[in-house]
Formats: C-alpha cells, structure tokens, sequence
C-alpha cells in the first residue's frame, strides 16, 4: 500500500510524505478561516459596543440634567406664585414665600449631590475659599474665615465655586 501512495505522490510530482503535508496545509487553512471569523464576530462585536456606547453617552448628555430640572422646576412654581403674590402687597407673606422656596432649591441641591461651602469661624483653606481680604482680628486665631461674602458650592467632591470669605490676620500683620 505504502508502494500505492508512492506511486500515486510520484505520478504528481511529490514528494513521499506530501499527504501529510497537504493534511497539515489543510488544517492550518482551517484554522486560520476559524481565526479570521472570530476575529470578524470580535470585530463586529465590538464596533456594535462602541456605537452602543456613544448612543448612551449622547443620551446622558442630552438627558443628563432631568434629574436636577424635575426638582427645580417646584422652586421655579413657587417664584412664579411669590410673583403673583407680591401684588397683594403682604410683605410678611412674601417674605415667607421666599425662605419656602430657598428651601425648595436647597433641596434640589442636595438631591444633585451639591453643597454649601459655609466656613464662617473655620481655617482658611484655599483649595476650598477665595480671601478678598484680610482684617485684624484679636478674638479670632489668625487664618481663620471671618465673615463670607459669598457663599461656595461643590457637587460631591469638585469644588463649583470658591466661597469668597475674609480671613483674620494676626497681630504681627500676617
């Protein structure tokens, strides 16, 4: 039989051992389309994830501040009727209005995941505040915030705005 596959290699023009060859051609050729089509699949699979994820990141932006509108938009009704009550003339009335709907905002706020940077009587801290000036300040240790101008705000740890504060200063002027 060996004598067969001889003649059979030799009647071709091959070599003896060419059927294990052409058999080792073909299972690489084999190997390599099994390759060649999970790369394709992984491709695809992957720019599908990619278009995916750019249709969800442009849905975030557009949408991404829904959130924060649905618990403004109280604070906006309650301006509205502080407007239309303010023709009735009754101060004490619009002044009440008026701390309901700072409450109202706050509260919107706080749900955004903004707060307050009050730092009435603490250190100076310049990540965090903005000194407009400095005054002397006998009963209070030097460095420390006196007075806020304005108030600062940070939405989770990203300071938003420095709180402008004045800082006391120590007797030697510094």
């Amino acid at each position: 039989m060996s004598e067969d596959r001889q003649s059979d290699s030799a009647g071709q023009g091959l070599p003896p051992d060419a059927d294990s060859a052409l058999a080792a051609l073909e299972a690489a050729r084999k190997e390599a389309e099994e390759s060649w089509n999970k790369y394709v699949r992984t491709a695809a699979e992957f720019d599908n994830f990619r278009k995916r994820s750019a249709r969800d990141l442009d849905l975030a932006r557009k949408y991404g501040a829904e959130r924060l509108a649905q618990a403004i938009l109280p604070v906006r009704d309650s301006l509205a009727a502080g407007l239309a009550a303010s023709a009735s003339g009754d101060a004490d009335g619009i002044a009440k209005g008026q701390e309901a709907t700072l409450r109202l905002l706050d509260d919107a706020l706080a749900s955004a995941g903004i707060t307050e940077i009050d730092p009435k009587g603490e250190r100076f801290d310049p990540s965090k505040h903005e000194a407009l000036s400095m005054m002397p300040a006998p009963n209070a240790a030097p460095g420390s915030v006196l007075e806020v101008i304005q108030k600062g705000y940070q939405l989770h740890d990203r300071l938003l705005r420095a709180a402008k504060v004045i800082v006391a200063r120590g007797e030697d002027g510094g």
